[in-house]
Formats: structure tokens, sequence, C-alpha cells
């Protein structure tokens, strides 16, 4: 039951990153969150959603451009990091999360060709209104087949190396978390080199004090 509602969620997170909704739930620090609370374990979840956050930050889909996709990585990523525990776990979550980000972005490059092969094509013919519905509907539902097979292979492939992993990591939770955060700050050192250079760090600036304002208020 709780691999099938996971598989479930990376399809949901996968739909919400760019076809439907972007509620903002496929973001990593919340879907690894979800994930680890359906495993029983919320709190694991959101650290490796914050980690893979961190990493991820850099990488602002617009455009026509690859990036790594969050939603079903951060499932898979909160699922091996808690069902394998302790540093091993976590670093093996967030490998994962890294490496199944980048494969989802090619998925969703091959999918977006299809997408426009099953556009009806009016030099073809008439295009009636139906017709446009049945393919974006068709769209859709092949993005959700691609997040939750995503997930299912992700979900797999921990499954079968939390135990080589669990072997070769020596390093325990809290020196995993240090080498982590080594990255992660690396990665928020590139994002603040960016918005210096743009000079948008009044909008952040303006924005952190607003966010703690109305954290406060609630």
């Amino acid at each position: 039951m709780t691999l099938t509602l996971l598989i479930l969620l990376g399809a949901v997170v996968t739909l919400d990153g760019v076809t439907v909704g972007q509620f903002m739930i496929s973001r990593p620090l919340v879907a690894a969150a979800l994930a680890g609370a359906l495993l029983g374990d919320p709190a694991t979840g959101l650290v490796v959603g914050a980690i893979l956050e961190g990493f991820l930050l850099v990488a602002v889909p617009s455009g026509g451009g690859r990036f790594p996709e969050p939603g079903h990585a951060a499932v898979v990523a909160a699922a091996a990091a808690v069902s394998t525990g302790g540093g091993a776990g976590l670093a093996l979550g967030v490998a994962a999360g890294l490496l199944f980000g980048w494969v989802g972005a090619l998925t969703q490059t091959v999918q977006r060709e299809l997408n426009g092969r099953w556009t009806p094509d009016p030099s073809e013919g008439p295009v009636t209104a139906r017709a446009v519905v049945r393919g974006h509907l068709f769209s859709i539902g092949v993005d959700a087949v691609r997040g939750a097979a995503l997930t299912g292979v992700g979900l797999a492939a921990v499954a079968l190396l939390s135990p080589w992993f669990v072997r070769g990591w020596d390093l325990g939770l809290a020196e995993t978390r240090a080498v982590l955060l080594l990255g992660v700050f690396v990665s928020l050192g590139i994002v603040a080199r960016t918005l210096l250079h743009h000079r948008r760090w009044v909008a952040l600036v303006l924005g952190l004090v607003a966010g703690f304002a109305l954290g406060g208020a609630a």
C-alpha cells in the first residue's frame, strides 16, 4: 500500500512541475517531506528535501533549457533515506535524488518532442476543439504515467543499491550531513553571486524580511 502511495505521489508531483497546477508541491522540500510522512518519518524527508533544495536552487526551469526534474526524484530520495537509515541512507537519498532528477529531465525532453507530434496539425486538415482537448488530456496522462514509472524505477533501484551502499559508506549521520552541507553552501554561493551580479539582492532581503514577519504574525 505504501509503495503504491509513493508511486502515486511521484505521478502527482511530476504533473505539478509543469503540466498541471504548478502549486510548488513538486519542490524537493515539499515532495520529500510528503514522501517521508507516508513512510512514517517526515523529519528525515524534510532534511533530504532541504538538502536537495539547496543543490537545485541554481537550476531554475525557464525557456527551452534542460534542468533536473525535482518532484519524483525527491520522493525517491526520501524513500531511500528513510528505508536505509543513518549516514548511508542520507547520502544514498541525495545521490539518488540528483541522479533521477537528470533522468527525469531527459525523459521530459522526449515527451515534449512527442507532444508536438500528438498536437493536431492544421496543415493536415480541420482541427476541432474535441481533437485539441483529446490531445491535451492524452499528454497529461502520459506525463502522469512517466512520473509514476520514474518513481517506481527509482524506488526499485535504491532498494537494490541500499545494502551495497551501507557496506561501503563509513561516515556517520552527522559527518554525512556536514559533507552534504558543504556542497549545498557552494550551490547557494552560486545563487548569491547571481543575485548580487544582477542587483536582485534587495528583492531577496525584502522577501526574507516579509517572510519572517508573516511567519511571526502567524
